[in-house]
């Protein structure tokens, strides 16, 4: 175990388990406010405490199923596709809150905080998976080090995102980069990518001496900041439109409004 610790690959890992929790878990963090905000103030600091907690513990041993399963074959590939996919919807804007209903009741607040974490979970908990590769010890240390940030600085951090918008960017970059990283280690693409030429160090793929996972992940990367910004973009002028056919009282189809006869 202390031979981990000394790798550089270790170091890299639990920056990235940090970030994508840091990046992923604000909704997580409101929802458990908005769930205990009818409770009395000493109530409210229990079930925080009690229903992250609890959640914190669920996410681990989910997340330690999630590291069993991608290591069969074609998981990898799934994974890497739903990571991209995740990615991509972290940059495009959305509509509307959370339908989160306060709690007047201790354990009624932390069984909504557990649901409501169980539902929005699942892409921290494959993205993290995937960020751990394999390492159980590197898995729950970033779990222990990140959930508590988030708890604690959720709201800090959307400002930050609300005030600096690049660092959502910057969030679904992360997550492209992970996901490529993953796919070019799906064990079920071993033997074509060495028909390619590719070399295997163990279980890492190398082209020229390069690391592929590094080539693949900064191009997972660039696919998901494109695709986002620009599906972003599109839906931001769609909603545009819509605003202003409803300015004028009319539906979207009748936008175009008839010229005047000169």
């Amino acid at each position: 175990m202390l031979e981990e610790f000394a790798t550089q690959a270790f170091w890299i890992g639990l920056l990235k388990i940090i970030g994508v929790n840091l990046i992923l878990s604000g909704d997580n963090a409101v929802v458990i406010a908005l769930a205990a905000r009818s409770l009395p103030p000493k109530q409210q600091t229990a079930a925080v405490l009690w229903g992250s907690g609890a959640a914190v513990v669920m996410r681990i041993i989910l997340t330690i199923f999630a590291v069993a399963l991608l290591t069969l074959p074609w998981l990898k590939l799934v994974g890497s596709l739903l990571l991209f996919w995740i990615g991509v919807k972290l940059l495009i804007p959305e509509e509307g809150s959370e339908d989160i209903n306060a709690s007047d009741n201790l354990i009624a607040a932390i069984k909504t905080i557990l649901i409501a974490d169980l539902v929005m979970s699942i892409d921290n908990v494959i993205a993290v998976a995937a960020a751990a590769q394999g390492s159980l010890t590197l898995l729950i240390l970033g779990l222990a080090i990140s959930i508590p940030l988030v708890i604690f600085g959720s709201t800090l951090l959307l400002h930050l995102m609300e005030r600096w918008p690049v660092i959502i960017t910057i969030g679904g970059g992360l997550l492209g980069f992970v996901a490529g990283e993953m796919l070019v280690t799906d064990p079920a693409l071993k033997g074509w990518l060495t028909g390619l030429g590719v070399e295997f160090d163990g279980e890492k793929p190398k082209v020229g001496g390069i690391s592929l996972e590094i080539i693949c992940g900064v191009i997972g990367a660039v696919i998901v900041i494109a695709a986002g910004t620009l599906l972003g973009k599109r839906k931001a002028m769609k909603a545009a439109v819509h605003e202003a056919a409803v300015e004028v009282g009319r539906p979207d189809t009748a936008v175009k409004a008839e010229r005047p006869k000169s």
